[in-house]
């Protein structure tokens, strides 16, 4: 107990973090009264299955002691149902210790969506979630990814739906934050032309940042020189501020040929004018020597090798009907194909990247 008692009163403030001097660039520290002068705050902010942090937006280093007197297997996740770790599980006796690193913002979650609570608001779940002891520090060696898309990206506010950006963090260590500003139902017109989205996005870039951008769902009636136009903005604008734009392909819909194959226009998109969004994309990526992930031929892959009965789990034809927005674990999933993809291309360093 004596051992416990002292370990609950640890806090990361004492840890170094180390520098990594390639990928994306070392946020500026959280000045020192952030915290209202107060310790960074830890489990006595926890009930059995939740946390509440009251810290201002910024950006923040979590760890977690999983584990108790039963075997335990414990995920976590945060503010507007982010995956910031995956299921971890911890023998009966056993402590695990894991971290991660949080974006905390207003709104919490799409945009254009509601404020949120302020603060850092942590959910624990999972099989059999025990949670020994929790620490929350401004995170000082923190790199960014910043996300710009639409639905089948953003922080889905409720079940059963779920964008993959809202999955991607749990890949992610200590060290990468995932700022996901995708918003539901934006076209490249509509996130270029309001104040709330790219306006908002763009002064916050700064030199290395990695900016993953995948809009087409929503341009049905984008002709292909504005669709062009638009992702060349996008691109120049992340590009102006020392970022790293990856242009990303959309995932397709599950739309299936007589044939078990995908190629259609609806499933492929290409839009009522004719103009085929992935080609546009990976055309411009070229062009513009940009990084592409091309989740188009991914997912189409996937979905095609699982079938017209298997896929169905990927979205949300069994709750929904809907062929075009994933489950949380189609969204896990093809967060996976993301998470791969940054890795392969050496975008995050891979010590960064959880792999299992």
């Amino acid at each position: 107990m004596r051992r416990m008692r002292r370990m609950r009163r640890f806090n990361l403030a004492v840890l170094t973090a180390v520098t990594v001097s390639t990928g994306l660039p070392v946020l500026s520290a959280v000045p020192a009264h952030a915290y209202g002068g107060q310790r960074p705050l830890g489990i006595d902010n926890c009930t059995a299955t939740a946390c509440h942090f009251d810290v201002p937006p910024g950006t923040y280093d979590v760890r977690v002691l999983l584990g108790g007197e039963t075997a335990s297997s414990t995920s976590v996740t945060g503010e507007t149902r982010r995956a910031l770790l995956p299921e971890t599980a911890a023998p009966a006796g056993e402590r695990v210790a894991r971290s991660f690193t949080v974006n905390v913002r207003t709104p919490e979650g799409e945009p254009t969506g509601p404020d949120g609570t302020p603060g850092l608001d942590l959910q624990l779940g999972g099989a059999a979630p025990a949670l020994a002891d929790i620490s929350v520090t401004p995170a000082r060696h923190a790199r960014q990814i910043f996300l710009v898309g639409d639905s089948t990206v953003c922080d889905q506010p409720g079940d059963p739906y779920s964008g993959w950006g809202q999955q991607l963090p749990q890949y992610l260590r200590k060290g990468v934050s995932v700022a996901n500003y995708a918003d539901s139902g934006e076209s490249t017109v509509t996130y270029l032309g309001n104040p709330r989205l790219w306006a908002t996005v763009q002064p916050q870039i700064r030199p290395g940042d990695l900016v993953l951008i995948q809009l087409a769902h929503n341009d049905k009636t984008t002709d292909e020189a504005t669709y062009r136009a638009n992702l060349e903005t996008l691109v120049a604008g992340v590009r102006e501020k020392g970022g790293r734009p990856v242009l990303v392909t959309p995932i397709v819909r599950r739309w299936f040929n007589a044939d078990g194959t995908l190629n259609n226009d609806t499933a492929l998109l290409v839009n009522g004018l004719g103009v085929n969004h992935p080609a546009v994309i990976r055309s411009v990526a070229a062009a513009q020597d940009v990084p592409l992930i091309d989740l188009t031929a991914k997912t189409k892959a996937l979905v095609e090798s699982l079938g017209v009965e298997a896929s169905k789990a990927l979205y949300l034809y069994n709750e929904k009907r809907d062929n075009t927005h994933t489950s949380v674990h189609g969204a896990t999933v093809y967060a996976g194909l993301v998470r791969d993809e940054l890795a392969a291309r050496h975008l995050v360093p891979r010590g960064l990247v959880r792999v299992g």
